[in-house]
């Protein structure tokens, strides 16, 4: 039988191996966290018309994101209320004037209403306005739709803003980016066979730079020392010496974004807006990240590399930053899908253990905890 020896006090405790594997406790994340915060959906500018539309998931919920006639942003629940049927089964597209259920027919205008179905009219006892699709909360930031599936959705200020106000000390020194002005210069979509929470834990910490991520720390050179750019309040790692810009090999990337800080100069700021977001901020572009999870071991990852406008409509060639952390992300998921085998070992069983400077990667599990016991009353004990 394996035992686990007490921690020293220079270790504190991870979250137990049955955290990243059970899908009782991945089936509790969906209700209590997934579908109770805020989650960014997609880049509003995709949707760039009225009746543009892109279908996400968020926790056991398909969400429509899409533009009504006026140009403004509706999201809703991507079920019909007649008999449920998935009214939009592709990812994205573009819807004429309406949404109509491809079972039965019924029709609901782009602003959710019920406008239409057969023999509706000797229905005349039927309430259209009470059966309309089912809204969801959103909110614009960052240049992102953001939806909540709660029927009172937190604090936006507090919750999403408030992240990068307590990564960076106040919102100005996110504002100055501009990430809302920047344009699209390249997407890529990874298939990640891990839990989650793995992949938070990796991006929060850099305990393991040195060993998997030589691109970067040549580039950020205090990352070899096993300290990330989210250990402390304002922190922001600098660029090594004869380092021109954040591209694979050093070389000089673009002009610096025309509001950022002469303080935020060469330097790499990292936020985590939980559960599914991290945005990376770099003098001359941004990296967003949004997850996905799907099951307990599986989660996609949207990254997106953004630009100044006139960087991606001139063609440049960005490859040089998109391939550094296309690296590190690679180096990243496959380190999180050599980890999950091993969340279900019985050596995992208890745990294992976070050194001093992953300690703050605690705070993260200590929240986890806190959503799934906050959850409604009559479900079965908490596992983790």
């Amino acid at each position: 039988m394996t035992t686990t020896p007490e921690a020293p006090g220079s270790l504190i405790p991870t979250l137990p191996g049955l955290s990243y594997t059970d899908p009782e406790v991945f089936r509790r994340e969906q209700e209590r966290i997934f579908e109770a915060l805020w989650c960014c959906a997609v880049r509003s500018a995709e949707l760039d018309r009225p009746g543009a539309f892109r279908t996400v998931q968020i926790g056991r919920e398909s969400v429509i994101v899409t533009r009504n006639r006026s140009g403004e942003l509706r999201a809703f629940l991507n079920s019909c209320r007649h008999r449920g049927a998935r009214l939009c089964t592709e990812e994205a597209g573009q819807l004429r004037r309406s949404l109509q259920c491809p079972y039965h027919a019924w029709t609901y205008d782009l602003d959710g209403r019920l406008v239409a179905a057969p023999n509706l009219v000797r229905m005349p006892d039927v309430d259209r306005s009470a059966y309309g699709l089912v809204p969801v909360a959103l909110r614009e930031w960052l240049g992102y739709t953001w939806v909540c599936l709660a029927d009172e959705p937190p604090s936006f200020e507090e919750t999403v803003i408030g992240a990068a106000v307590e990564r960076l000390g106040d919102a100005a020194s996110i504002d100055r980016y501009r990430t809302g002005e920047l344009a699209l210069g390249r997407r890529i979509t990874y298939d990640v066979r891990a839990n989650w929470k793995l992949i938070v834990e990796n991006f929060m910490e850099c305990y393991h730079c040195a060993t998997i991520h030589p691109e970067l720390t040549e580039v950020l050179p205090e990352f070899a020392e096993g300290y990330a750019a989210q250990y402390y309040v304002g922190h922001g790692a600098e660029f090594g010496e004869g380092i021109k810009g954040f591209t694979v090999d050093g070389s000089a990337g673009f002009a610096r974004l025309p509001h950022v800080a002469d303080a935020q100069d060469r330097r790499y700021y990292a936020i985590t807006v939980k559960p599914t977001v991290f945005v990376n901020l770099v003098p001359d572009h941004v990296i967003l990240h949004r997850m996905f999870p799907l099951a307990a071991d599986r989660t996609v990852v949207e990254c997106d590399w953004l630009y100044a406008p006139e960087v991606v409509v001139s063609g440049a060639d960005v490859s040089g930053s998109v391939e550094l952390f296309h690296r590190v992300n690679v180096q990243d998921f496959d380190a999180c899908e050599r980890t999950q085998p091993g969340m279900a070992s019985r050596a995992y069983r208890d745990g294992g253990v976070l050194v001093p400077s992953e300690h703050h990667i605690g705070i993260f599990h200590a929240w986890v905890r806190e959503r799934l016991a906050a959850g409604p009353a009559g479900l079965p004990s908490d596992p983790v």
